[in-house]
């Protein structure tokens, strides 16, 4: 028995809330299950877990926290390591100004207290939370201590492995659908795998079947990096167990499929988009992890500088015209669009998105899934879509000249369209419309602006060093030597915190304002070229010149302005 359990029975005691008999029956309690005092009263009946944490709190002058309806942030769990909040048995709550408010089962323990304040240099705020909720708590926001891929593909191997307890990651995945004791052990990997990616920020799961073995990659800041990966025999089974939780059909491995899975992960809600496509050595399958919590964006956290923030919030205030927004798969021009559409979401303006797929529900907003199985495609929907009398609307994307023909004409005629197309740069957008067969004139009076994008690794800023500019990047960027002259250039070290001295991602833009002089040239149907020199002279910034303000900035660094802007160079113009 605990200091704590002690203490608490005395007070039941001394208070008359507990009998002699009653006293008898809980210690005989506690000693057969290994229960703590408050599991032993609840289990009895004899008073509720939430009563003896307020006795308890109220005789040391603290508050009680209940973690059933709350969500810890991500930035306050970071206040404690893991390593930490294990050892003690404790977890983070909020942040008040200088003060870490944290919840523990034991307020006797002073000396946990003191060790924090030691270890974390801030003052602590005790609370106390039940053991049960901070047992699940730690595993749910830090994962379970045996939640290691590492460790269970050593199990699965030397055949140990049999029915496995509850963690974090069964409670992750945990569904109606029948399963042996068998599938057991495949089940508890893939939600592993899953989990660890996430632990890890990726934004991508790629399960590859090679020729001599499978491997396990996961996409964290844009660029790939391999993990442990299990062994070829238990490829198909992986693969089998991924398809059931994405509601594919898993007989069927001659066609690409597509499903989607719907998980919470340490307290996050979190859709994970799976594309399955046959080849030579079997079904490769990508899960693209969608946070809802990162689709909540403005455009100030988009990543722009001031000058062009300014510029964008005056596009997106437009009544009417096409804005369009370009660049690769993976750019992040969804989350631009999307970005967008929260700021200007508005009780008085309805809003209509067509999308394929839908990949994060934004609330306020009616979005519309394209489904060609069944008609529903691009052109189908806008043109149902615009009997729906809407002020905005957003296109995933103008693939063909059907649906580029009624978004221009949509916009001609006193409705903000917002939408995608795949070029490297801005002006191109232009002459990939009239390529797909949009008449030049239509062009030139819809589009308003286009902005390109690409997304470029940021610095960490906890291992952040001053380097001066490396050669070979400034020769690669056509750079003079005093190009940064007086600017103090960055790089990440690399630390726990980070990927290699990088840590998150923002976008570097292209931003095309569509002037009157330039609508004359688009009417002329001029080349892209052409365009772009003029868009040029009257002051369109680059991404590259974009990434380069970053740079100076201490944002991010000449390694990942190269490395992608690389294509994107345009002969005498850097």
């Amino acid at each position: 028995m605990t200091a704590n359990d002690q203490l608490i029975m005395d007070l039941l005691s001394n208070g008359g809330f507990l009998s002699g008999e009653q006293l008898d029956d809980v210690r005989t309690h506690m000693d057969e299950h290994g229960a703590d005092i408050a599991e032993a009263l609840t289990a009895l009946q004899i008073m509720p877990e939430k009563q003896v944490l307020m006795l308890l709190a109220s005789e040391y002058g603290m508050d009680t926290f209940d973690l059933t309806d709350y969500t810890i942030p991500e930035e306050v769990i970071k206040e404690i390591p893991p390593e930490v909040a294990r050892r003690y048995k404790v977890l983070p709550l909020m942040r008040n100004e200088e003060t870490l408010v944290v919840g523990m089962s034991d307020p006797t323990d002073l000396e946990t207290l003191d060790s924090l304040r030691h270890i974390l240099s801030i003052d602590i705020e005790p609370a106390v939370v039940s053991a049960r909720q901070i047992g699940e708590a730690l595993d749910n926001y830090y994962g379970s201590v045996d939640d290691s891929i590492e460790t269970f593909l050593d199990e699965i191997t030397e055949g140990v492995v049999e029915t496995v307890g509850t963690s974090a990651a069964d409670d992750m995945f945990a569904d109606t659908t029948s399963t042996s004791e068998d599938d057991a052990p495949i089940i508890r990997l893939v939600s592993l795998v899953i989990l660890e990616a996430f632990k890890n920020r990726a934004s991508d799961i790629h399960l590859e079947p090679l020729e001599k073995r499978f491997r396990v990659r996961y996409r964290v800041d844009g660029v790939l990096h391999e993990v442990e990966s299990p062994p070829r025999y238990l490829q198909n089974n992986i693969l089998s167990r991924v398809k059931i939780m994405a509601k594919m059909d898993i007989s069927e491995h001659r066609i690409p499929q597509d499903g989607r899975i719907q998980i919470s992960a340490m307290g996050r809600e979190l859709d994970l988009r799976v594309s399955d496509i046959p080849t030579t050595h079997g079904e490769s399958i990508v899960m693209r992890i969608l946070d809802k919590t990162s689709m909540l964006l403005g455009v100030a956290e988009l990543g722009f500088m001031s000058d062009d923030q300014e510029t964008i919030t005056k596009i997106i205030s437009m009544p009417e015209g096409l804005f369009l927004v370009t660049g690769p798969t993976g750019s992040g021009k969804t989350t631009s669009l999307y970005a967008f559409l929260n700021t200007i979401n508005e009780p008085t303006t309805k809003i209509i998105t067509v999308e394929d797929p839908v990949e994060y529900e934004l609330p306020g907003i009616n979005q519309v899934h394209v489904n060609a199985n069944i008609g529903m495609t691009f052109a189908a929907s806008l043109r149902a879509m615009m009997r729906q009398a809407p002020n905005i609307i957003m296109v995933g994307e103008i693939r063909d000249l059907e649906t580029g023909n009624i978004a221009i004409n949509a916009a001609l005629t006193g409705h903000l369209v917002f939408s995608t197309l795949h070029t490297n740069d801005a002006p191109s957008a232009v002459t990939r419309l009239v390529d797909m067969g949009v008449k030049p004139f239509l062009v030139s009076s819809a589009v308003k602006a286009i902005m390109a994008q690409r997304l470029v690794r940021t610095i960490c800023k906890s291992c952040a060093e001053e380097i001066e500019p490396e050669s070979e990047h400034m020769l690669a960027l056509h750079l003079p030597d005093d190009y940064f002259e007086g600017r103090k250039l960055l790089r990440g070290k690399g630390c726990a915190e980070c990927n290699r001295g990088y840590r998150g991602r923002l976008g570097i833009f292209e931003i095309f304002v569509v002037e009157e002089s330039t609508q004359e040239l688009i009417y002329e149907g001029v080349s892209a070229s052409r365009i772009r020199r003029h868009a040029r002279s009257l002051g369109m910034r680059t991404m590259r010149e974009d990434g380069l303000r970053k740079v100076a900035n201490g944002i991010t660094t000449l390694e990942e302005v190269v490395r992608v802007t690389a294509s994107d160079e345009v002969e005498g113009e850097y």
